[in-house]
Parts: C-alpha cells; sequence; structure tokens
C-alpha cells in the first residue's frame, strides 16, 4: 500500500481511538487482519430515530490514493434506509463519490453516515422500494427500519406481527431474509408477498 495512505490512516486511526464518539459508543473502528486498507467501522444508531439501540457494522475498504479518493464503504449489517441497498449495503452519499475531500477523514466519514441514519435522502436514493415506502408510507417504513434493526442490529423493538408473518413465510419454505425483503417491500401485505415469492 502507498506509503501517504497507510500513514494517514494510522494517524487517522489514533485520533478517532481518542475521540469523544468512541469513548460515547458512537462509533468504533478495527484493523481487519492488521491491515491498515481493510477496516471495520460500527455506528450506533442514533436515538429518535427507528435505528436507535442498533449497532451497523461497515466494510471499510481504504484505497492506495488515499486521502485524494474515497474510502470504499457498505454496510454489512443489514439495514432499512433510503440511501442504503437493502441488498448489498452500497451507500449512496455524496462524499463517498464525487464531494469527497482530502480534508476529510474515517472519523468524519464514520460521523455522517450517522447523521444519515437520522436524516435520510428520499430524493437520491440507493434503494427505489425504501425510498418510495419513505415518502408515501412514513409509519410503515418506521416500523420496517425498526423491525430490521431488531433482527439485523440487535435492536430493541421487537415487532410481533411483523415476526409472525415472517414466520409464517417460514413455514412455507422461504428463506428467513427473502422473507423479510419480500414483505418490507409489499408494505408488510402477506398475500402480495407470497405472490412475489412464489410467482
Amino acid at each position: 500500500m502507498a506509503n501517504i495512505a497507510s500513514k494517514r490512516i494510522k494517524r487517522e486511526f489514533k485520533e478517532i481511538m481518542k475521540s469523544e464518539e468512541v469513548a460515547g459508543g458512537a462509533i468504533r473502528l478495527q484493523l481487519v487482519n492488521d491491515n491498515w486498507t481493510e477496516l471495520k467501522g460500527e455506528i450506533a444508531g442514533p436515538s429518535d430515530t427507528p435505528y436507535e439501540g442498533g449497532t451497523f457494522v461497515l466494510e471499510i475498504k481504504v484505497p492506495e490514493t488515499y486521502p485524494f479518493n474515497p474510502p470504499k464503504i457498505r454496510f454489512v449489517t443489514k439495514i432499512w434506509h433510503p440511501n442504503v441497498s437493502s441488498v448489498t449495503g452500497a451507500i449512496c452519499l455524496d462524499i463517498l463519490k464525487d464531494q469527497w475531500a482530502a480534508a476529510l477523514t474515517l472519523r468524519t466519514v464514520l460521523l455522517s453516515l450517522q447523521a444519515l441514519l437520522s436524516a435520510a435522502e428520499p430524493n437520491d436514493p440507493q434503494d427505489a422500494v425504501v425510498a418510495k415506502q419513505f415518502r408515501e408510507n412514513p409509519h410503515l417504513f418506521n416500523l420496517t427500519a425498526r423491525h430490521w434493526t431488531n433482527v439485523y442490529a440487535g435492536g430493541p423493538n421487537a415487532i410481533w406481527e411483523f415476526n409472525q408473518k415472517v414466520q409464517r413465510l417460514l413455514d412455507m419454505g422461504i428463506d428467513e431474509h427473502q422473507a423479510r425483503v419480500a414483505l418490507s417491500t409489499y408494505d408488510w401485505e402477506l398475500e402480495r408477498a407470497t405472490e412475489q415469492l412464489f410467482s
């Protein structure tokens, strides 16, 4: 790896370890295989959002051209959010693309991702299905996002009715995540989700 990049990452890593956000449990950063190009990030779901109480794991790959090019980041933890693909974890955030600046750091990126969980941008979505639900049925979107946070990110709010519907599809031999995606996509209408899965 280019020397500039690894030196910079080492410095940032130290800064993050001393930050108040790490002390307060809001963000975490770890090396993967003692390798400065591969990191694992964690952000805590912000309070007063459907992600509250959840811990979201991020895969961070740092290019040799860092800090002149942004790190490649995706959500490993599945999440229901307009700006994150519910399938791949890909993120739509301007600072990870054309608005990147060499002055930005991994700490600012992690905090920006945490802020994105508080303030979605449904008009610039990564996941059109989620964005549509966010705009057209905010109450159901909140419930669905809370449900995903509970199931995938260790969040506190189990939604009994949703768990029951997932179980109904499991009983029909459907994979659990596929069942959850179909139900979430079709606004938790069991008939429509079942039709789509078996069509």
